[in-house]
This record gives structure tokens, C-alpha cells and sequence, in this order.
């Protein structure tokens, strides 16, 4: 099969650029190859109670599918160059933020328009973060849920499916570069390839190994990125209610006074639930929140994330990362929880301390001692950051705060791209989280749009 544009990943990057595709250029086929599953079709069988550990699926269902990993996620999009990725150092500064502002317009219009734009400026928040040596970062988030997130993408798929060729449970395994454009291959035959003029990678994290060995056989330079790791906290939704009834996602970062290493805030979820997530069959956590109040809870969760960025002699981020969650899963069946309390005085917890405390925990996890799993310096600057926390939130450092282990954030290793996202071969353009550059809903889905526009003034040219 013969397409004007093949884009392999069907994440936020793959969709934003079908979607401007679709919008700026009709009159190119355009296939979206994609591992996973149509939306519909996605259900993951860990539960937390009766299936708690992965069970190997061929295809994981939460990191793959149309809608990518953020299909399920809480549907933050933060409109910054603060965080969530280095999208502005290859397209600038002001075109990335254009970008997020119109892929929020595109949201609103595809079932968002219901939901709230938080923003950090003028807060008083700042000043009170500054006074008590913590930074709370610039930016504006459209906060959508995972209820609403999943009303757009259907949208979304709903109005490309007729113009778009999607192809899912089509795992691409080889990208060839040939005379006139590259050859995807996605099957053993001879015949199971398609040719396209130009490719959009957009494979997202969990596709960073096989973009490793893309990368390889094509000769694209690369170089290692960071992997976050740290704990989710969960603690009653009243302590943080001050910050998040303003802002709703504050991201703070704090500097220790031990290692002077930086711990950070991510992913607030008021009133949301504790998740587990799976990673190429690790089993960590996240959180979700939702827009609608009939699921909503009386706590709120958030994570508390150190970077570790390795270079000589040891390169390997993520698997340094993935032996941790590794064996978190070993001593705990899952994900492990212990009480902020139980932590401090240097015991494990166990299920009546936890059943008697004041925090009801959304997640079945497996009382345990998290100092068994993360490493000390780690567990120092996240234990520093929660007694720094407690001055701005009082509350947050009591005895039942709940920690649950290990969250990790991996990231791609960061492929080199020029302003227009494109690799060393002309023709063919790395987006999304895949690439290493961005690290958000909001980022990755600007890289696609960024991409699409190229390829669509690229025709238009030609036809002149």
C-alpha cells in the first residue's frame, strides 16, 4: 500500500497530527498505524483487589490504543514552557505556546467546553511558596478528567475515522528508509509492509525501546534522558483544598538542604483516586481525577518525583528505574503503601495501623516499608519535601498520610531533531514523548500539530 504519510502511534501526537492533516491538508492518505486497541476496546484486568499483578497481555491496554497512555490519565493539559518537556528550544518559545492554546481550543470543541482553564498568574501562592523555599511554577491547565479526556478522543475519532485510515492491532516492527519516502513493515510476511512520502514517529514512552532500535538501524544520533522516581501522596482533600480550589495542579518544586537535589510536585489529582499503572509489565502508580462529582472522593493525591539523569559509565535511566519498580513489585505483590508516620519512625505499616487511620485509601495496595525500595537519598529529599509542604498545606507531614511506591516516570532517550521535528532523513519526523523532547498531554499533542503543518505548507508549496 502506497500513503502520501504514514504516522506510526496513535497518542496525542499521532492524533493532533491526523487531526490537522485531516484539517489543513484533505487531499493526502494519511494511515495511523497503532499496536493497540480501537478506545472502546481498551480494558486492562488489574483491578487492585481480585487481579493485582500483570498477567502479560499481548498488547497492554493501558500504555497502548488510540489515545495512547494519557487516554486514561487525568486529562491535564498544562499550557507551559515552565514543564512538561523542551518542545520550545527546537520550535521557540512563543510558536509551543500557540500550539497548546490551540490544541485547548480543539479540545473544548470536541466535549471539553464544560470544564475549567486554572491559571497561576497573580496568586498569592507564589509569594507564600517563595517565603517558605519552595517554587510554585508558571502556567495554565485545562483540567478535563479522565471522565471528559475520554468524551474528546471519542470526538476526535468519531470526526477523523471517515478521512483518517486507522489501523490498529498493527504493531510496526521496522521503519526502512527506500528511494522515494519509508517502508513501514509491521508483520513477518514479505508482504506486510505499507510505503509512505514521509513518516511521523509518535510512539510515545512505551515505545522507547523499539524507538532505540529504530534510531540504530536508521543512524540517528541519540543521547540518555532523566527517569523520575518517588512516591504518590494521598491525604484528605481539605489540607490541599487552599491551593488546588485556585489553581488546581500546582507544580512546586523544592530543593533539598541534604543533597541540594530538586523534589517536585506532579500530577494533582483533587478529590481523585490512587491507580496502578503498567509498564512493560511493571507495576507502579499514578492518579486520576474526575470531572464529574458523583466519582469524586475526599482525598486528593499527587506525586513526589526526583530526577536521576545518569551519563559515564552507566547510561541506562530507565532500567535503573525499572529495577526499582522491579522490586517494589517483589516485596509487595504490586504497588506497597505505608503511612508518612510509619516511615519516619522507621517501621513497616500494616493493614490495622492503616484501617485506623484517618485516610481511607483508594487503592488496595500491600502494606510495606517503602525504605526497602527507594533508594536512601531519594527517600531523604521526599520525607525533607513533605515537612516543607506541611508549612504551605499544614497537615500534609500527619502521622496517616499515605505513600504509596513506586511511581516512575520513564522517558524516551532524546533523539536528535532540528525546528521542524525532523530526523537527519528528510521525510521523517519524531513527536511526542517518544522523542525524548516532550513530556506532557499538552506538549506532545503541540509537537503533532507543529508537524502536520510542515508536511501540509510542504504540498502547498509544491503545488504552486
Amino acid at each position: 500500500m502506497k500513503y502520501d504519510v504514514i504516522i506510526v502511534g496513535a497518542g496525542p501526537g499521532g492524533i493532533f497530527s491526523a487531526y490537522e492533516l485531516m484539517k489543513k491538508a484533505p487531499d493526502l492518505r494519511v494511515a495511523v498505524f497503532e499496536a493497540g486497541y480501537p478506545l472502546e476496546k481498551r480494558r486492562c484486568p488489574i483491578d487492585g483487589k481480585k487481579v493485582k499483578s500483570c498477567v502479560k497481555c499481548k498488547v497492554c491496554a493501558i500504555m497502548s490504543g488510540f489515545g495512547g497512555a494519557g487516554a486514561f490519565s487525568d486529562g491535564k493539559y498544562n499550557i507551559t514552557n515552565d514543564f512538561g518537556g523542551t518542545l520550545y528550544q527546537h520550535i521557540g518559545r512563543h510558536e509551543a505556546i500557540e500550539l497548546m492554546e490551540y490544541v485547548d481550543e480543539i479540545n473544548v470543541s470536541h466535549g471539553g467546553g464544560g470544564t475549567r482553564k486554572f491559571s497561576t498568574a497573580g496568586t498569592k501562592f507564589k509569594k507564600i511558596c517563595m517565603q517558605n523555599k519552595l517554587k510554585l511554577l508558571d502556567a495554565s491547565v485545562r483540567h478535563l478528567g479522565t471522565d471528559i479526556n475520554y468524551i474528546v478522543l471519542e470526538n476526535l475519532y468519531n470526526e477523523m475515522k471517515d478521512h483518517i485510515e486507522f489501523r490498529f492491532r498493527t504493531s510496526v516492527e521496522h521503519v526502512e528508509a527506500i528511494p522515494d519516502g519509508y517502508r513501514v513493515r509491521y508483520g513477518d510476511g514479505e508482504e506486510d509492509y505499507a510505503d509512505c512520502a514521509k513518516c511521523i514517529i509518535s510512539v510515545g514512552r512505551s515505545g522507547s525501546k523499539w524507538m532505540e532500535t529504530v534510531c540504530r538501524e536508521l543512524d540517528i544520533p541519540t543521547a540518555s534522558n532523566r527517569v523520575d522516581l518517588g512516591v504518590r501522596v494521598e491525604l484528605p482533600a481539605v489540607i490541599f483544598s487552599d491551593l488546588t480550589d485556585e489553581l488546581y495542579e500546582s507544580k512546586i518544586v523544592y530543593r533539598t538542604e541534604k543533597f541540594e537535589d530538586n523534589v517536585r510536585t506532579f500530577c494533582m489529582n483533587p478529590n481523585g483516586i490512587v491507580v496502578n499503572e503498567n509498564t512493560n509489565g511493571i507495576v507502579t502508580v499514578n492518579g486520576h481525577s474526575y470531572e464529574g462529582s458523583e466519582r469524586q472522593t475526599e482525598n486528593t493525591n499527587f506525586a513526589l518525583l526526583v530526577a536521576k539523569h545518569f551519563s559515564e559509565p552507566f547510561k541506562d535511566s530507565n532500567g535503573y528505574g525499572e529495577s526499582i519498580a522491579r522490586l517494589s513489585n517483589m516485596l509487595g505483590g504490586g504497588v506497597i503503601v505505608q503511612r508518612f508516620g510509619d516511615l519516619v519512625r522507621g517501621r513497616r505499616s500494616n493493614v490495622k495501623r492503616i484501617e485506623e487511620g484517618m485516610v481511607q485509601p483508594t487503592l488496595a495496595a500491600t502494606p510495606g516499608d517503602l525504605s526497602l525500595v527507594l533508594p536512601k537519598r531519594i527517600l531523604d529529599g521526599i520525607i525533607e519535601m513533605i515537612y516543607a509542604l506541611d508549612k504551605i498545606a499544614p497537615g500534609t507531614a500527619n502521622d496517616d498520610t499515605l505513600l504509596y511506591g513506586v511511581e516512575v516516570k520513564f522517558y524516551n532517550m532524546e533523539v536528535e531533531i532540528d525546528e521542524n521535528l525532523e530526523s537527519r532523513h528528510k521525510g521523517l519526523y519524531i513527536i511526542g514523548d517518544g522523542s525524548g523532547v516532550t513530556h506532557s498531554l499538552s506538549h506532545a499533542s503541540a509537537s503533532g500539530i507543529h508537524v502536520a503543518r510542515r508536511i501540509a505548507q510542504e504540498g502547498k508549496s509544491r503545488r504552486q
